[in-house]
């Protein structure tokens, strides 16, 4: 099944926060920002502005009559800077006038004079600084102090991965329009409905059932509006609550691409020990996270990446420590993979380094120490599954059935100027909140006497299918065509304290939901239909293609039919219901416990062609075998699983953020200056294939989660192009500094790797 809304995007009809007919006495906003990385603000006048015909307000911190705060889990970011700014882009001022244009006529002439502070970008000298957003984590298993004398080849080195740009379609935006009663609703482009309405409350001060909140659809998100949205979305808010009129607030691509955070950049070291027959018995890691200026979801973030330090390999002795550093960079925030990418950056860089220090292929180590079913994780949990070393055996058969490596090796003696390169990516990938409170949802659902169907829940469309499958959900538990369901906008009035729509848990808990509520009214509608149809109540009663069958045998109750007598009886044709992922615990004392529902696992093989005098490469092919579980939506999986390489490839290859040097300014704001996978730099191939499901799990009607786990697949097209480098020259020493760019790989090819060029 396609997805429900592929017509409408296509036609142009689907309806986004800037396509939305507003009032006529709408306001528009325009944010004054700080435009240095870190300073005080000595002189901030704004009565020139206010002069200008057809501003209504500008707004600063002193005119918040609540809290200015915007934090979540740690209270460190304000709405409006008040004495001092810690980044480039940090709101001061907003700027109320009728027409957009005027808005941004009136920021430019506000008088803001700020004098400079030092400025920190690099998470390395932040952490010698002292300047740190959080203590710092271990998770630990074993004891690699103890083991390290027995390593027969011990790898020490560095891995750096860089930040990324969300560079979502629709950029961050929010409107709001002023209620009955002192009351707002706001339409905002947020993955977290919730954490909009919270934060809105506490800004304006007023209980948070004042504040109501509506997403219909995002125009992308992959993270970067689980709680960087609602900043704006609050603007918008205070707005209406000063003025009484609706606030309309939309950022400009570069705008968006300046202010807001970005995938967390990471600098590790790293110290690997093994036996001389490839098993890995040690691993100690030190993550310095770059949080950026505030603590955002950084915390969280690094987190993740603690429970995925291993990856998919099971390790004895590890010592795994995040330190989360505070810069005056945007504060960074979520990212598809949550952390996870960065951690396994780390662990394959290793890997490859011991391969290369003892001659062997990176292959042969991974292959070796894949979990199996029992292996325990550094944070206590064991692995449940046989998914991993599944899915590697049968890429494994497609690798050696084509004869890859033979073709490749022969490539390479027959081609000077060209050269192959081929690597395998294991994943491994936990799938909750690691805040164990954010694992529930829940879902209304109601059945209106013609049969049709409208369900509510606090899942937010943003492209991935979750509307889709959430309808598929509900007439699979009933029993009807797909037709018949509609899911709602997801409102806050309708579904409350609801979890952002992240961690690749969304389809899986308010799906979960969703059953449940269906289950409820379907249940009562059977047993008036074997009430009406003079059966007993041990009967077995089923809906089947819209039908009622009784003990497995049609009879001539049909769907509409049996809503509408039952509507007419009385019985309840509505449910509310919640769902609470079940047996997931995690003690952070010990940092022991098991905070996963389950784990997703894959193989993929990427194989590349770099052009060795001009520093250029291609993805030639990738081959995935990825466990889906019972995937109900093939098509929109298979979606998920390409956007996600594309986007991972995109991560360690291209997607590189560049700052000046003196003034900490991102230079690489634009889609002139950054760049992210086009088709022509789509590989030529991507085969995937579904592994069979052999055990039951938490998602719906034994689905996994699809969002996140690809993305990780793209790492192996860095291993790939260092594989192709080595074919060049293996004096080559490998270099882990994601991304991979062409430049880079033309440096190290002329051997500036010697002198420090990469």
């Amino acid at each position: 099944m396609k997805h429900q809304d592929a017509l409408l995007h296509v036609k142009g009809s689907s309806l986004f926060i800037d396509d939305f007919k507003l009032p006529v006495d709408v306001l528009h906003a325009a944010v004054l920002v700080s435009p240095v990385s870190h300073g005080e603000i000595e002189i901030l006048e704004i009565d020139e502005a206010l002069s200008i015909p057809g501003v209504e307000a500008v707004i600063t911190a002193r005119d918040i009559p609540g809290e200015n705060q915007i934090g979540n889990i740690i209270m460190d970011e304000p709405l409006l800077a008040e004495k001092e700014v810690h980044f480039i882009g940090e709101p001061i001022a907003v700027v109320l006038a009728d027409t957009e244009e005027v808005a941004r006529k009136a920021v430019n002439v506000i008088r803001l004079e700020t004098s400079e502070l030092s400025s920190v970008v690099d998470p390395r000298k932040a952490f010698e600084k002292g300047m740190l957003i959080a203590p710092p984590r271990t998770f630990s298993m074993g004891s690699v102090s103890a083991v390290w004398k027995e390593c027969d080849c011990i790898v020490e080195g560095r891995a750096d991965s860089g930040g990324q740009e969300h560079l979502y379609l629709e950029t961050q935006g929010s409107f709001a329009i002023p209620m009955e009663n002192g009351c707002i609703k706001i339409t905002s482009g947020t993955q977290g409905p919730t954490f909009v309405q919270k934060i809105a409350a506490r800004v304006l001060n007023v209980p948070m059932h004042k504040i109501e909140v509506d997403i219909g659809r995002l125009g992308g998100a992959f993270g970067g509006k689980e709680d960087q949205a609602t900043p704006w979305a609050v603007m918008a808010a205070l707005g209406v609550h000063l003025t009484g009129r609706p606030v309309k607030l939309v950022l400009n691509r570069n705008e968006d691409m300046t202010w807001t955070g970005k995938r967390h950049p990471y600098s590790s070291d790293f110290k690997l020990g093994l036996r001389s027959d490839g098993t890995m018995t040690a691993w100690e890691v030190t993550y310095y996270q770059n949080g950026g200026a505030a603590s955002d979801l950084s915390t969280a973030i690094l987190e993740r990446t603690l429970f995925h330090s291993t990856n998919a390999y099971f390790i004895p002795n590890v010592k795994a420590t995040g330190i989360c550093c505070r810069t005056n960079l945007p504060p960074n925030t979520a990212f598809r993979g949550f952390g996870a990418p960065q951690a396994m950056f780390v662990i394959e860089s290793a890997i490859y380094s011991a391969s290369r220090e003892m001659g062997i292929s990176p292959l042969e180590i991974q292959k070796k120490n894949l979990l199996k079913k029992g292996d325990a994780f550094p944070f206590g949990m064991s692995y449940e599954g046989t998914e991993i070393r599944r899915s590697w055996k049968q890429a494994d058969e497609l690798y050696h059935e084509t004869d890859t490596e033979k073709r490749i090796n022969d490539f390479n003696s027959g081609n000077v100027m060209f050269k192959k390169g081929i690597s395998f990516m294991p994943v491994c990938f936990g799938i909750s909140f690691t805040n164990i409170s954010l694992n529930q949802a829940n879902a209304l659902v109601h059945v209106y006497t013609d049969g049709s169907v409208g369900i509510s829940t606090g899942a937010v469309e943003m492209g991935q299918g979750v509307n889709t499958k959430i309808a598929q959900v509900a007439a699979r538990t009933f029993g009807i065509d797909l037709s018949r369901i509609k899911v709602e906008s997801t409102n806050t009035t309708r579904a409350a304290n609801t979890s952002p729509t992240a961690a690749s848990s969304a389809a899986d808990m308010n799906g979960n939901a969703t059953i449940i509520a269906c289950g409820n009214i379907l249940k009562r509608l059977l047993a008036h239909a074997r009430k009406h149809l003079g059966k007993s109540v041990d009967c077995k009663a089923e809906m089947i293609d819209e039908t009622v069958s009784i003990n497995g045998k049609k009879t001539d109750l049909v769907w509409d039919k049996l809503v509408n007598i039952a509507y007419l009886a009385r019985v309840s044709l509505s449910s509310q219901a919640h769902y609470a992922t079940p047996g997931l615990y995690f003690d952070r004392s010990s940092e022991k416990g098991r905070p996963f529902a389950y784990h997703v696992a894959g193989t993929a093989i990427t194989e590349v062609t770099i052009d060795r005098l001009r520093g250029t490469f291609t993805v030639d092919s990738v081959k995935i075998v990825h466990d889906v579980g019972e995937s109900i939506n093939p098509l929109v999986d298979r979606g998920q699983i390409e956007g996600g390489l594309l986007q991972g490839i995109g991560w360690v290859t291209l997607e590189e953020l560049k700052y000046h040097a003196k003034t900490d300014a991102l230079l690489s704001d634009s889609l002139a200056t950054y760049k992210i996978p086009d088709i022509y730099f789509t590989p030529e191939r991507v085969d995937i294939q579904f592994l069979e499901c052999l055990s039951a799990n938490a998602g719906i009607y034994n689905s996994k989660a699809v969002g996140e786990p690809p993305f990780m697949y793209g790492i192996g097209t860095y291993f790939a192009i260092l594989e192709a480098i080595r074919a060049c020259d293996p004096k080559i020493p490998p270099v882990f500094s994601a991304p991979m760019s062409n430049e880079k790989i033309l440096l190290l090819l002329q051997g500036n790797h010697r002198n420090g060029g990469c």
